[in-house]
């Protein structure tokens, strides 16, 4: 049986978590339909229309990329505006879109692993931790003859779904006491009665940020006046958080170096043309932190981290100046330089796993992609 889009996104599951990507982040499926079947994968850096033109030239089934195609809600899907073109196409010729970006960040053996191991740190941990997700514990009581209704209710929200099983709940028989006050209009006895009657313990598991869009869900559904339910938060040992997950990473250098020697060190292991630096050239480094991508929003963490210089892309004058206060260096190599190193790694680890499954799925890196700065 041919593999399909929904065990792509499965495999894209185990390589990069969707729960460790940031709240304002749009990692996932991004233009598609989950049955479609998948024969040959590209991976890019962005869904660039280029990228996406040359994908369905070359008959590509999927096109997984780092950066989102939607970061934002659309208002509407425009042909003429480079979004809306690369949905078209992609549409037209059955391209899915899939994008993991912030996970893939946070994610062992992800991007910034893959920087952090490209210039030769060691003994590598995480720079700023990856929060562990919110797991809650959610116990409906209903009346034994609604069990099925407000049970297919809770199955249509997010409710119950824990790794790659859904609709999962437990469930036992109880006995269920009441009296309703004298302004109330219960569903079952009468105001001033004490009411004893047969009901349904339901319990489920499902993410705090979800929980009020379930409980509301669910309410619609629920026979009571007032829907009996509690909630209880749970911890969630999760492999990633063991494995200290996260943005950034910090290492050591193979022996002591002055900020310049490292910085042309880089230059040249990355194959740059240019990068810049800030800080005392004849600084002694020893620590580094890194942050692949944008990395000012992690300046504290490296501020914190006791390493001496920190490398990232779209660093600020304000960055450099607070960097220099503090006698510390910066090195930015750049957005694309930090991030596009992954596209082959990634194709590597897919063509892996996949392989080990035994599925006839092609897995192609596009590395044509070119940083959309130049320098003149």
């Amino acid at each position: 049986m041919a593999e399909t889009l929904a065990d792509i996104i499965r495999i894209m599951e185990q390589v990069a978590p969707s729960h460790l990507a940031e709240d304002w982040d749009n990692s996932g499926l991004q233009v598609g339909k989950k049955d479609w079947p998948v024969k040959t994968i590209w991976v890019s850096l962005d869904p660039g229309p280029d990228v996406v033109a040359h994908a369905c030239k070359n008959n590509a089934d999927l096109l997984i990329t780092h950066h989102p195609l939607i970061f934002k809600p659309l208002k509407s899907v425009d042909f003429s505006t480079p979004t809306g073109s690369v949905v078209h196409m992609a549409s037209q010729h059955h391209l899915a879109i899939f994008s993991a970006h912030t996970n893939l960040d946070s994610a062992t053996g992800g991007v910034n692993d893959v920087l952090a191991s490209e210039i030769g740190l060691k003994n590598t941990k995480v720079l700023q931790k990856a929060e562990e997700p919110e797991i809650c514990k959610l116990v409906i009581y209903v009346p034994a003859e609604y069990e099925q209704k407000v049970s297919d209710a809770l199955f249509e929200t997010k409710a119950g779904r824990i790794g790659e099983y859904s609709c999962c709940s437990f469930r036992n028989k109880g006995k269920g006491t009441f009296r309703p006050n004298d302004l109330a209009k219960p569903f079952i006895g009468k105001p001033g009665e004490i009411s004893l009657t047969d009901e349904i313990r339901m319990e489920v598991v499902v993410s705090r940020n979800d929980l009020i869009n379930v409980i509301e869900h669910v309410r619609e559904k629920h026979p009571y006046e007032t829907m009996a339910y509690d909630v209880y938060p749970l911890r969630s040992d999760l492999p990633d958080f063991q494995n200290l997950a996260g943005l950034g990473r910090i290492g050591e250098l193979d022996k002591e170096m002055s900020l310049t020697s490292f910085a042309l060190k880089i230059k040249k292991q990355l194959k740059l043309n240019s990068l810049k630096i800030s800080g005392k050239p004849d600084m002694p480094v020893h620590k580094a932190a890194v942050c692949t991508g944008s990395g000012s929003g992690l300046m504290k963490a490296f501020f914190l981290s006791g390493a001496q210089v920190y490398i990232s892309g779209d660093l600020r004058y304000h960055d450099a100046r607070e960097a220099e206060a503090a006698g510390l260096g910066l090195i930015d190599i750049g957005h694309f330089a930090s991030e596009h190193l992954i596209v082959e790694p990634l194709a590597e680890q897919l063509r892996k796993i996949l392989s080990e499954t035994g599925a006839d799925v092609k897995v192609e890196a596009y590395l044509l992609e070119n940083d959309p700065f130049l320098i003149v």
